[in-house]
């Protein structure tokens, strides 16, 4: 196996759609128990931010192989 293709098949295993969906789904419902939680301000304040995170992150994500 040559360097390129070991450095590929090292990126392609960081780099695969299915954890890192998952991982952006689980922030954007944090992001919407935060939202609706009726507790802290603090956490309420810090919502719209995470689910925004979450959002792009999981647009981005989405391009990635499979």
């Amino acid at each position: 196996m040559s360097d390129s293709a070991a450095a590929k098949g090292g990126r392609s295993r960081w780099f695969r759609r299915g954890p890192w969906e998952n991982g952006a789904m689980i922030l954007i419902g944090g992001g919407i128990f935060m939202l609706v939680q009726p507790w802290s301000i603090d956490l309420y304040s810090y919502s719209f931010i995470t689910i925004l995170v979450g959002t792009i992150g999981f647009m981005i994500v989405s391009h990635f192989p499979e």
